[in-house]
């Protein structure tokens, strides 16, 4: 197993973006309790997004992400995305939905031996990356088959007056009708007819954002979309995200 830290200019943000990335040195095989070189395979991957005020380094300080991957023989790319919530914004240069919903895959599919298929690529986060993780793994569903949100900030649309809407938008209500809003971009891809990928979401019950994220799944459900749900006795904290990335690790096809 290596654990890589890189920057590179992405095209997407037009500058250099930190990203850390765990990638089996070698197949482990867990029945004879070997490692297999095998030049040419190419492991499944996932795309794991940090919350609000983190970055990059967060989901491996935090939690045993890196054991279990290796254990699991998964590729996880963890970028950095400031407080974009991982859409465009109304600033130039900041198209943090291009960034992870097609750039950041394909790049690191060139420089990594990763799978190209779609059926082994996943996307998950927490909070605001829990939001960033079910957006764009809807509005790029054809690169993107399980989708994983933790304790999601999905109410960003839900309450103009909340704080983390400030400088994302010009004008809210507008935004909401675009894709931005995962429920509109549920609604674009039923309609279009695109790959519907697996859901997996979770919330501590005390947990101020339990209510809204129940509302999505909800949601989900209504459309005809499965969701596979899960709930503890945690707030928004670490100890709950650390148990939940297990969990999301054991609900992937590995």
């Amino acid at each position: 197993m290596a654990l890589i830290q890189m920057n590179y200019l992405s095209k997407a943000l037009f500058r250099t973006v930190p990203v850390y990335v765990i990638l089996p040195a070698d197949r482990f095989d867990a029945d004879t309790d070997r490692y297999l070189n095998e030049k040419d395979h190419k492991f499944k991957t996932l795309y794991l997004l940090h919350g609000l005020l983190g970055n990059y380094i967060d989901w491996v300080s935090e939690t045993r992400i890196q054991k279990w991957a290796t254990e699991k023989n998964l590729a996880v790319v963890m970028p950095s995305g400031d407080n974009s919530f991982y859409f465009k914004s109304r600033t130039p240069w900041n198209d943090y939905g291009t960034f992870i919903g097609e750039e950041l895959v394909e790049m690191t599919r060139r420089m990594f031996p990763l799978s190209d298929k779609r059926e082994d690529t996943f996307i998950a986060g927490l909070s605001m990356g829990g939001f960033g993780a079910i957006r764009n793994g809807i509005v790029y569903s054809d690169n993107f088959s399980y989708v994983a949100g933790l304790s999601s900030a999905i109410h960003i649309f839900d309450d103009v007056s909340e704080e983390a809407n400030i400088g994302l938008f010009d004008n809210i209500g507008e935004a909401s009708k675009t894709d931005m809003n995962p429920r509109t971009a549920v609604l674009e891809m039923l309609e279009a007819k695109r790959n519907i990928p697996n859901f997996y979401m979770a919330c501590g019950r005390q947990d101020d954002l339990m209510s809204a994220n129940v509302a999505f799944r909800d949601f989900l459900r209504e459309k005809g979309i499965s969701v596979t749900w899960d709930e503890d006795d945690y707030g928004h904290d670490w100890d709950f995200w650390d148990s939940q990335i297990k969990k999301v690790l054991d609900w992937l096809p590995l």
